[in-house]
Protein backbone atom coordinates (compact mmCIF):
# COMPACT_ATOMS: atom_id res chain seq x y z
CA UNK A 1 0.00 0.00 0.00
CA UNK A 2 1.22 3.51 -0.75
CA UNK A 3 2.36 5.22 2.44
CA UNK A 4 1.59 8.65 1.01
CA UNK A 5 -1.48 7.77 -1.08
CA UNK A 6 -3.53 6.41 1.83
CA UNK A 7 -3.21 9.58 3.91
CA UNK A 8 -6.29 11.83 3.75
CA UNK A 9 -5.77 15.45 2.67
CA UNK A 10 -7.01 17.89 5.29
CA UNK A 11 -8.93 20.85 3.85
CA UNK A 12 -8.18 24.10 5.68
CA UNK A 13 -10.90 26.58 6.59
CA UNK A 14 -11.81 28.96 3.78
CA UNK A 15 -10.84 26.42 1.10
CA UNK A 16 -13.52 25.03 -1.22
CA UNK A 17 -12.80 21.82 -3.15
CA UNK A 18 -15.06 20.79 -6.03
CA UNK A 19 -14.65 17.32 -7.54
CA UNK A 20 -16.22 17.39 -11.01
CA UNK A 21 -16.74 14.86 -13.77
CA UNK A 22 -13.74 12.85 -14.99
CA UNK A 23 -11.74 13.77 -11.84
CA UNK A 24 -11.56 17.48 -12.65
CA UNK A 25 -10.67 19.09 -9.32
CA UNK A 26 -11.08 22.79 -8.58
CA UNK A 27 -9.61 24.23 -5.39
CA UNK A 28 -10.63 27.76 -4.35
CA UNK A 29 -8.97 29.56 -1.48
CA UNK A 30 -7.99 32.97 -0.15
CA UNK A 31 -5.03 33.31 -2.55
CA UNK A 32 -6.78 32.15 -5.72
CA UNK A 33 -8.13 29.19 -7.66
CA UNK A 34 -6.43 26.13 -9.19
CA UNK A 35 -7.96 23.52 -11.52
CA UNK A 36 -6.40 20.23 -12.59
CA UNK A 37 -7.65 17.08 -14.29
CA UNK A 38 -6.49 13.77 -12.86
CA UNK A 39 -6.53 10.19 -14.18
CA UNK A 40 -10.06 8.77 -14.24
CA UNK A 41 -8.97 5.35 -12.96
CA UNK A 42 -8.44 6.63 -9.42
CA UNK A 43 -11.39 7.32 -7.13
CA UNK A 44 -11.21 10.75 -5.49
CA UNK A 45 -13.84 11.45 -2.83
CA UNK A 46 -14.54 14.24 -0.36
CA UNK A 47 -15.38 13.04 3.15
CA UNK A 48 -16.28 15.64 5.82
CA UNK A 49 -13.27 17.98 5.90
CA UNK A 50 -10.80 15.84 3.94
CA UNK A 51 -10.14 14.33 0.51
CA UNK A 52 -9.34 10.63 0.05
CA UNK A 53 -7.66 9.08 -3.01
CA UNK A 54 -8.25 5.36 -3.61
CA UNK A 55 -6.92 3.07 -6.32
CA UNK A 56 -9.04 0.36 -7.97
CA UNK A 57 -6.35 -2.31 -8.41
CA UNK A 58 -2.85 -3.08 -7.26
CA UNK A 59 -1.21 -3.00 -10.69
CA UNK A 60 1.96 -0.97 -11.20
CA UNK A 61 0.31 1.97 -13.00
CA UNK A 62 -2.33 2.50 -10.30
CA UNK A 63 0.25 2.15 -7.52
CA UNK A 64 2.51 4.77 -9.11
CA UNK A 65 -0.36 7.23 -9.70
CA UNK A 66 -1.84 6.81 -6.20
CA UNK A 67 0.79 8.76 -4.22
CA UNK A 68 1.38 11.23 -7.05
CA UNK A 69 -2.28 12.22 -7.30
CA UNK A 70 -2.60 12.62 -3.53
CA UNK A 71 0.52 14.84 -3.40
CA UNK A 72 -0.61 17.01 -6.33
CA UNK A 73 -4.00 17.64 -4.68
CA UNK A 74 -2.29 18.41 -1.35
CA UNK A 75 -0.01 20.91 -3.15
CA UNK A 76 -3.07 22.59 -4.71
CA UNK A 77 -4.71 22.96 -1.28
CA UNK A 78 -1.50 24.33 0.26
CA UNK A 79 -0.95 26.68 -2.69
CA UNK A 80 -4.32 28.43 -2.36
CA UNK A 81 -3.89 28.83 1.42
CA UNK A 82 -0.18 29.66 1.94
CA UNK A 83 1.28 29.95 -1.55
CA UNK A 84 4.78 28.97 -2.62
CA UNK A 85 8.00 30.92 -2.95
CA UNK A 86 11.54 30.27 -4.11
CA UNK A 87 14.42 32.58 -3.27
CA UNK A 88 17.41 33.02 -5.54
CA UNK A 89 20.59 34.98 -5.00
CA UNK A 90 23.05 36.40 -7.50
CA UNK A 91 26.71 35.87 -6.63
CA UNK A 92 29.38 37.66 -8.65
CA UNK A 93 30.82 41.08 -9.33
CA UNK A 94 28.31 43.17 -11.29
CA UNK A 95 25.53 40.58 -11.07
CA UNK A 96 22.28 42.31 -10.15
CA UNK A 97 18.55 42.19 -10.75
CA UNK A 98 15.71 44.72 -10.75
CA UNK A 99 12.00 44.84 -11.57
CA UNK A 100 10.63 47.01 -14.37
CA UNK A 101 6.86 46.59 -14.35
CA UNK A 102 6.18 42.91 -15.05
CA UNK A 103 9.73 42.34 -16.33
CA UNK A 104 12.70 41.04 -14.39
CA UNK A 105 15.90 42.62 -15.73
CA UNK A 106 19.19 40.96 -14.77
CA UNK A 107 22.82 41.83 -15.42
CA UNK A 108 24.65 38.49 -15.48
CA UNK A 109 27.94 39.29 -17.15
CA UNK A 110 26.62 39.14 -20.71
CA UNK A 111 27.04 42.03 -23.16
CA UNK A 112 23.29 42.69 -22.80
CA UNK A 113 20.83 42.65 -19.90
CA UNK A 114 18.65 39.55 -19.58
CA UNK A 115 14.92 40.42 -19.55
CA UNK A 116 12.27 37.91 -18.47
CA UNK A 117 8.52 38.54 -18.47
CA UNK A 118 6.70 37.13 -15.41
CA UNK A 119 4.36 34.31 -16.53
CA UNK A 120 0.67 34.31 -15.58
CA UNK A 121 0.22 33.29 -11.94
CA UNK A 122 3.81 34.05 -10.89
CA UNK A 123 5.16 37.25 -9.31
CA UNK A 124 8.83 38.11 -8.87
CA UNK A 125 10.24 40.57 -6.37
CA UNK A 126 13.72 41.97 -5.85
CA UNK A 127 14.16 42.93 -2.16
CA UNK A 128 17.69 44.07 -3.04
CA UNK A 129 19.94 43.94 -6.12
CA UNK A 130 21.31 40.46 -5.44
CA UNK A 131 18.12 38.65 -4.38
CA UNK A 132 15.11 37.45 -6.39
CA UNK A 133 11.93 36.04 -4.84
CA UNK A 134 9.54 34.04 -7.04
CA UNK A 135 6.01 33.70 -5.58
CA UNK A 136 2.78 32.04 -6.72
CA UNK A 137 0.05 29.56 -5.84
CA UNK A 138 1.04 26.83 -8.34
CA UNK A 139 4.09 24.93 -7.07
CA UNK A 140 5.04 23.70 -10.54
CA UNK A 141 4.94 27.18 -12.14
CA UNK A 142 7.00 28.71 -9.32
CA UNK A 143 9.63 25.97 -9.52
CA UNK A 144 9.85 26.08 -13.32
CA UNK A 145 10.23 29.86 -13.46
CA UNK A 146 12.89 29.83 -10.73
CA UNK A 147 14.76 27.11 -12.67
CA UNK A 148 14.57 29.19 -15.88
CA UNK A 149 16.06 32.19 -14.07
CA UNK A 150 18.82 30.00 -12.61
CA UNK A 151 19.56 28.45 -16.02
CA UNK A 152 20.82 31.79 -17.37
CA UNK A 153 23.94 31.56 -15.19
CA UNK A 154 24.28 28.34 -13.19
CA UNK A 155 26.77 28.54 -10.30
CA UNK A 156 30.25 27.52 -11.40
CA UNK A 157 32.42 25.35 -9.13
CA UNK A 158 35.60 27.45 -9.00
CA UNK A 159 34.46 30.83 -7.65
CA UNK A 160 30.78 30.05 -7.00
CA UNK A 161 29.59 32.83 -9.32
CA UNK A 162 26.11 32.61 -10.82
CA UNK A 163 22.43 32.43 -9.86
CA UNK A 164 21.78 29.99 -7.03
CA UNK A 165 18.94 29.08 -4.70
CA UNK A 166 19.22 30.46 -1.16
CA UNK A 167 20.69 27.67 0.95
CA UNK A 168 22.01 25.73 -2.07
CA UNK A 169 25.45 24.25 -1.44
CA UNK A 170 27.80 24.49 -4.39
CA UNK A 171 30.52 21.84 -4.59
CA UNK A 172 33.71 23.79 -4.96
CA UNK A 173 36.75 22.64 -6.93
CA UNK A 174 40.32 23.59 -6.37
CA UNK A 175 41.92 25.69 -9.10
CA UNK A 176 45.11 24.91 -10.96
CA UNK A 177 48.31 24.89 -8.95
CA UNK A 178 51.48 26.43 -10.32
CA UNK A 179 54.96 24.84 -10.19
Amino acid sequence: MSRIGIKPIEIAEGVDVIIGEENLITVKGPKGELTKKFVEDLKITKEDNSIVVERPTNNKRHRSLHGLTRTLIANMVEGVTKGYEKKLELVGVGYRAQKQGKKLVMSLGFSHPVEMEDPEGVVTETPNQTEITVKGIDKQLVGNYAAKIRAWRKPEPYKGKGVKYVGEVIRRKEGKTGK
